[in-house]
């Protein structure tokens, strides 16, 4: 890390309060905050610089050029060992889940079927449904991966009487992390070409990889030229507020992705744009540092739930910063985040909102400092006491 300290170290609980944002303003003060994808870190210096620069010269008009589709093409190719993603062939859109939006709007009409693999982030079922697609589940196997006999079994099914299914891909997958191997996704491109469905992937967690893990973009693999990409800086090094996001195209998409509207490249933000960039070009030391950190934590995870909360069931995700905590044999009256809330003032995601299969499952935010998980396990052991 060439001596790079652990961003999730550098904040103390003070500081972190003084935050307006919605993980740190949603609940009390008496409440750890361990749910929404925010991390609790300071932002990567390369990153607050740009900004800096960016408000001393006032560069806050409209976004324009490609610097952030270039950005990302040269870290894919560095991390990812993917030189296929071609500049020509992307967008700067909002952020990932209006890009995903608008990315079905190209490949679907209105009451088309858009399968996601459950349980899955929650807001895929409701910018979905807000959009007018009919929410097709494709349940995830026991082991938290895609089952592809599911998977087959809806894609025929949404094929029939339909024209334009659509496939909404979490990936690297959020909640369970799983990061989908070369393989499956190319099994998952055959599916989609043999029932005509399209194929659109979130990858927003593409550069969160715990050690030993390699995340393989979806349009790497045979077979996903049609597939359509949402990637973005935003997860890794913290950046919701600084909206900004790219959609890439694969070569048989391209069509597709010139139909765009123009005024959806208004909408990032021009700051978000710079900043972003800036991530992706210069904030590799502060990006190896930070999964380190949650490498550790994943580790202090297990080893606290196996001491104090052994009925939970956690196994540490190959991506992400979020952990999915199997709170089933605790055999709870009510939902476990509802508990873990009243009873012990820990905040976590409900896995009800993720769909089928996320009932009596918690998902906990790892992306804070040891103490801070170090207490909030406490807290939740002590809240079935």
């Amino acid at each position: 890390m060439d001596g790079m300290p652990n961003p999730l170290r550098r904040l103390t609980l003070e500081q972190l309060r003084r935050r307006t944002s919605m993980k740190w303003r949603t609940y009390p003060e008496d409440v750890l905050p361990l749910w929404v994808a925010e991390m609790d870190v300071p932002l990567a210096e390369p990153v607050a610089q740009a900004i800096r620069d960016a408000v001393a010269l006032g560069d806050t008009g409209y976004p324009a050029g490609t610097a952030y589709a270039e950005a990302l093409a040269d870290f894919a190719s560095k991390r990812w060992d993917w030189d296929g993603l071609a500049v020509e062939r992307t967008a700067i859109v909002p952020d990932v889940m209006l890009g995903i939006v608008e990315m079905l709007k190209l490949v679907s009409g209105p009451g088309d079927p858009v399968v996601v693999n459950s349980p899955v982030y929650p807001p895929f079922y409701q910018f979905v449904g807000n959009m007018g697609r009919q929410v097709v589940e494709a349940e995830l196997g026991a082991d938290g991966r895609i089952d592809f006999e599911v998977l087959e079994d809806v894609f025929g099914r949404v094929r029939k009487g339909t024209a334009r299914p659509a496939y909404l891909l979490c990936s690297p997958h959020n909640p369970t992390g799983a990061v989908h191997s070369a393989a499956e996704l190319a099994d998952v491109a055959a599916l989609a070409r043999t029932y005509g469905v399209r194929v659109v992937a979130d990858e927003i967690h593409a550069p969160l990889m715990a050690a030993g893990a390699t995340f393989v973009p979806y349009l790497s693999v045979p077979g996903a030229g049609t597939g359509l990409s949402l990637m973005s800086a935003s997860k890794a090094w913290n950046l919701a507020g600084l909206k900004a996001a790219v959609a890439v195209a694969g070569p048989d998409a391209a069509d597709d992705l010139a139909r765009l509207p123009e005024e959806v490249g208004h909408g990032p933000s021009h700051v978000g744009v710079i900043a972003h960039t800036a991530a992706l070009r210069d904030g590799g030391a502060w990006l190896d540092a930070l999964l380190t950190g949650l490498d550790d934590n994943r580790r202090l995870l297990a080893q606290l739930l196996a001491e104090a909360l052994p009925a939970v069931r956690y196994e540490p995700a190959q991506a992400t910063y979020l952990a999915w905590l199997d709170c089933r044999a605790l055999d709870l009256r009510g939902d476990p985040a509802d508990v873990f809330l009243e009873r012990g003032r820990v905040a976590l995601n409900s896995g009800v909102p993720f769909g089928t299969g996320g009932a009596g499952f918690v998902r906990l935010n790892l992306a804070t400092s040891p103490e801070l998980i170090t207490e909030a396990v406490r807290r939740m052991a002590a809240a079935l006491d």
